[in-house]
């Protein structure tokens, strides 16, 4: 059975070239039957023994167009010879694969739900290697990595050699008509340098790659080192009168808007480090003196968060009737990086213990202290409006509590282990996540069950770059007069748990901390008839009480993206593989 939709098959098609592979290419067809797709396996002047033996491979595969070339050409002579009768079918996508069945098959659905994301753009493995691969092949891929990121003046192409990939035919025939394009093992390299070059993006998704034993391997350490690098020599000196139309479109690469999460992380960490150390030494006073450089720096430099500061902080002044505790003049771009600054402080003296209840205004504190003393789990449904390290204070009122926040960022848990070298004690529990799954909903089933408490945050939306229908997982409600996409995982995971919901805000608006836990329900029920409308009902709430708390501070705000647009997350090689 299919796992492709049936529309794709219209669109999208393999390309397998072939050169004397035929005991390999079974396992290989095997392995992508169950996509349905049409597949040209193009045979690259084939021996006559593996001419034969292709001949009744491909009879076996209805789905199979076997396509001969009278002479041994190259890999990419072969490639683009797929390429060409593709697009005379009516294909809009090339699925290039090889034949000695290195790369794990099973990629290959994501990398169609990437293209179908971004319908423009070359779609690539990104090789994760095994103990398999010969080590001159890592070492060539290096240097080949090294001027593949002269030739483009960027570090935007992660693997210019896998040879999976979906390509977009019309850009890639395009090029293909009005370059020489390498024709050989130089090919994959090629066309990639010059699809970046025409404009074309190029998305990576990590590719588990294995060298088999009894591989075949057509590469000629002697002719193809010297094509690669008579290669690299015509990239080279193209590259140099393209410099500055590449430092320009570099630069508007820079700054696409991106996803939340594929925001570059800023460099400072150690800075933070050593002003978290003379808080400790030399108290606060002190650390504020270094943290006023470290954020004006930040504030410099960090030009797209300075531009979604400006952008948010327009949107509170236009409202600012309805902002009681602020001045207007305070609300500058500058003025909000600082509060984060502050912000970090206040994250020390919450894990500290420096912050004493006495130090809080809370409405209710009457109904904090009854959830503690019945030892009764709850839901925390937080935002970056503040910070959910406030909750260590609420912690305090009883030293049994466990706070177990869920974050979605690297940084934020390496931030947070700098911290906890502060208070090895500390009693709130982060959990990192990908995604909120089954597997979340079972842990946090458990912690919620034995009395702790947990805590979401519900104003991000997802970073998982496999959802199906990115759109589908995000409803649009309004927010500062404007419509803004919030996550439904939160809610989802919520109802899911069974447990009462709190919304948990924690601000400083004047210097005096503020802590609000507001009663939302005490079991959120989503049913499966009216459940989306449910669920946009749910998040129109919550995002009707976030812009409230946003207007009784507005520094507090600490999301520095274009929270309006919602631009898909991009899959990306994890280097920790």
């Amino acid at each position: 059975m299919s796992v492709i939709e049936p529309s794709l098959s219209k669109n999208y098609c393999f390309i397998i070239p072939c050169y004397n592979h035929s005991d390999a290419l079974p396992r290989v067809l095997q392995n992508i039957e169950h996509y349905q797709l049409t597949c040209f396996l193009i045979d690259d002047g084939s021996s006559y023994e593996h001419v034969q033996k292709l001949t009744e491979i491909a009879k076996q595969y209805a789905w199979v167009n076997l396509v001969r070339l009278t002479k041994n050409e190259g890999k990419g002579a072969a490639v683009m010879c797929g390429f060409s009768h593709a697009l005379d079918h009516g294909f809009a996508y090339a699925i290039q694969i090889d034949a000695d069945g290195q790369h794990d098959s099973q990629i290959v659905k994501q990398l169609i739900e990437q293209s179908q994301l971004n319908p423009n753009t070359l779609i690539s493995g990104c090789p994760i290697y095994d103990d398999s691969v010969p080590k001159h092949r890592l070492i060539a891929r290096y240097i080949t990595h090294f001027w593949v990121w002269i030739e483009t003046l960027s570090f935007n192409i992660k693997d210019s050699m896998c040879g999976l990939r979906v390509y977009p035919l019309k850009q890639t025939c395009h090029l293909i008509s009005q370059q020489q394009i390498g024709k050989k093992m130089d090919f994959d390299t090629d066309i990639m340098v010059r699809l970046y070059w025409q404009g074309t993006d190029s998305i990576f998704v990590p590719t588990h790659v294995t060298y088999p034993a009894d591989g075949v391997s057509h590469f000629n350490a002697f002719k193809d080192n010297l094509l690669i690098t008579w290669m690299h020599t015509r990239l080279f000196f193209g590259m140099l009168p393209r410099i500055p139309a590449l430092i320009k479109q570099n630069r508007r690469k820079k700054n696409k808007d991106s996803h939340w999460s594929q925001t570059d992380e800023r460099k400072g960490l150690m800075g933070i480090k050593l002003i978290l150390m003379l808080y400790r030494l030399l108290g606060r006073r002190v650390a504020q003196m270094f943290m006023f450089p470290v954020i004006s720096y930040f504030w410099l430099t960090g030009k797209k968060q300075r531009q979604a500061s400006k952008a948010y902080l327009e949107k509170i002044l236009k409202q600012y009737p309805n902002v009681p505790l602020i001045e207007k003049k305070k609300l500058t771009s500058f003025r909000h990086f600082q509060q984060f600054g502050e912000s970090l402080l206040d994250k020390l003296a919450s894990w500290q213990g420096d912050i004493k209840l006495d130090d809080i205004y809370s409405p209710n504190k009457g109904e904090y202290l009854r959830l503690i003393s019945e030892k009764k789990g709850i839901i925390l449904i937080c935002s970056h409006l503040g910070d959910i390290e406030m909750c260590r204070a609420l912690a305090e009122l009883s030293h049994n509590v466990t706070i177990n926040a869920l974050v979605h960022k690297g940084n934020a848990v390496r931030f947070n282990k700098v911290l906890k070298q502060v208070n090895q004690n500390s009693i709130i529990n982060l959990i990192e996540v990908a995604t909120l799954g089954a597997d979340t909903a079972i842990i946090l089933q458990q912690k919620l069950e034995a009395g702790e408490w947990v805590a979401i945050i519900a104003d991000r939306t997802s970073i998982n770059p496999y959802q199906r229908v990115p759109e589908n997982a995000i409803v649009w409600a309004n927010f500062l007069g404007k419509p803004a996409p919030f996550p439904k995982g939160p809610f989802i995971l919520s109802s899911a748990l069974k447990f009462p919901v709190y919304f948990c805000w924690g601000l400083k608006p004047n210097g005096r901390f503020q802590i609000y836990l507001e009663h939302f329900t005490d079991e959120l029920k989503l049913s499966r008839k009216n459940r989306q409308a449910e669920l946009e009902q749910t998040i129109e709430y919550y995002a009707n009480r976030l812009e409230y708390y946003c207007l009784q501070s507005p520094l507090d705000w600490f999301n520095f993206f274009d929270f309006w647009q919602f631009n898909p997350p991009e899959i990306t090689n994890n280097k920790n593989e």
